[in-house]
């Protein structure tokens, strides 16, 4: 690395970002993955709980005054709210201050919430602390994915990406047998088991904040504000681990970059970036959001709904068809993810966006015709949520690495808190209309308007994606600290030029 005084700040031109994505996979890329990702799974589990002890909640004798439909609805969107909330809080914060110190700080707010929502006496106790909840969990998905893809190399940005934000789903499984475990009053007290889901979360946030005190901060981020030795040390650090685990040197690092470090980034200069100087980038991100958040609200929001009233299943059982169609939703992700690395991410963004709104067409008309039982139309959500989960996770990579390093975490949060509000405020207000009647039409139509949604922005893709696969993520999207070949050159010509002094005769 060498390094040059400019009249602002230092020059430095490096090799980290090429020593980084020329790493083979090793078990220090596990540490990140299970210290950063295994997060998604308590979001999903949170989330799937929460809408399945709703009955639970509301009945005499569980300890908490409140009714389900202030459950699943005023806490539900108290914790949307804090979500949208939290990404653009934290994601500022985390663009600004570094990724670790950032999500260690908002794991802890989840943790402190989730125990607090556990011991709720009243129902604005309640609200409070869902909505905290939601606050911690926005400002992970800003600081968990800018860490995540400035950690793993690019020849595997991908997938991890993918099958991280997918992990979700795991999480999903777990809420809806842990609720069916809760609401067992055979086993627990109808003021207990709720309780203890909350605190399960708790825990599990508390033993995965003991494992991301080994998670080192970004070398990228370092580098970029002003603390190269620090990214040098990180650097060289990780590279010994790899090289003892493989028994053998690395190969040598190709590329380099000329930065001129600076220390902040104005939120101005930021939304310039992300919306004027990439426009096509803002829209594809912009689509790629709207398209899974109503996919996912035209079949969740009113998922136990459909199969009560139109299939008569019993609302005690629901929970066994939403695990069904979870684990659909995981095995997305877990088997497509490599292709995005392979294949590339243009072919695949589209092509998952597309088949799934062709596949919720498909089983809207199944569902007009009466051709479905409770059975087949969980079958068939499984295999258009297989799609829809590898396209919506792609959503979460996509923003994450088509932006400059310096916007990264905003740009996450942005997004997120866009699609959030999207699927949790304006796609439950419309669905919720239309599946609340009854019939059949109004089922139909709601299918219809996610598939819709979700083909035009397979479109979008189609033109707009990036093709990002095995590409550094300076190549992708050029650091605003990076300086330009003139530039450089005009540095090093300050550097090497000295003055000559007089020594008359």
């Amino acid at each position: 690395m060498t390094t040059a005084e400019a009249e602002t700040g230092r020059t430095v031109t490096t090799s980290i970002p090429a020593r980084l994505d020329r790493l083979p996979w090793s078990r220090w890329h596990w540490t990140i993955v299970i210290g950063l990702g295994t997060v998604w799974i308590l979001d999903g589990l949170e989330v799937t709980v929460v809408g399945n002890i709703a009955g639970r909640l509301s009945e005499p004798g569980s300890g908490l005054a409140i009714s389900s439909g202030q459950v699943t609805g005023v806490a539900a969107a108290l914790y949307v709210a804090g979500a949208c909330v939290g990404a653009l809080f934290w994601g500022r914060m985390t663009d600004r201050f570094g990724r670790k110190k950032l999500f260690m700080i908002t794991l802890a707010v989840y943790l402190a919430a989730t125990a607090l929502t556990a011991i709720s006496f009243e129902a604005w106790w309640f609200f409070l602390f869902r909505f905290l909840t939601g606050f911690g969990i926005g400002g992970e998905y800003a600081a968990i994915n800018s860490a995540i893809d400035e950690l793993i190399p690019a020849k595997y940005r991908g997938r991890v990406d993918l099958i991280i934000n997918g992990s979700f789903w795991v999480g999903a499984v777990g809420g809806s047998l842990l609720s069916i475990l809760a609401l067992n009053t055979g086993i627990l007290a109808a003021n207990v088991g709720w309780r203890l889901t909350f605190a399960l979360g708790a825990v599990l946030a508390l033993v995965i904040l003991l494992v991301r005190r080994h998670v080192p901060e970004s070398p990228r981020w370092l580098l970029i504000h002003g603390r190269d030795r620090e990214a040098e040390e990180v650097v060289t650090g990780i590279e010994r681990h790899v090289e003892q685990e493989k028994g053998e040197p690395l190969p040598e690092p190709h590329g380099e970059i000329t930065i001129h470090q600076r220390r902040s980034v104005s939120f101005v200069e930021i939304a310039r970036t992300v919306f004027a100087d990439y426009r096509k980038r803002a829209v594809l991100g912009f689509s790629l959001f709207i398209g899974q958040a109503f996919l996912y609200n035209a079949i969740t929001f009113g998922f136990g709904a459909i199969l009560t009233r139109f299939f008569d299943v019993p609302s005690g059982h629901t929970g066994y068809y939403f695990a069904v169609i979870a684990v659909g939703n995981f095995l997305g992700p877990l088997l497509l993810g490599k292709l995005f690395d392979t294949v590339g991410r243009r072919v695949m963004i589209s092509s998952t966006y597309l088949l799934s709104g062709l596949l919720l067409f498909g089983t809207a008309w199944l569902f007009d015709r009466g051709s479905l039982t409770a059975g087949t139309l969980t079958a068939c959500w499984c295999v258009v949520l297989f799609f829809a989960s590898a396209g919506a996770s792609s959503a979460y990579l996509t923003v994450s690495e088509i932006f400059p390093m310096e916007t990264r975490a905003m740009s996450i949060a942005f997004f997120y808190a866009l699609g959030t509000a999207a699927g949790g405020i304006s796609g439950p207000l419309l669905f919720a209309d239309l599946t609340g009647t009854g019939k059949v039409g109004d089922t139909v139509l709601a299918f219809q308007i996610g598939a819709g949604l979700m083909c035009v922005a397979g479109l979008v893709a189609a033109f707009l994606a990036v093709d990002a696969e095995r590409r550094s993520l300076e190549d992708i999207a050029k650091p605003l600290t990076a300086v330009t070949q003139k530039a450089r050159a005009a540095t090093a010509r300050r550097r090497d030029v000295t003055p000559q002094s007089s020594n008359p005769a």
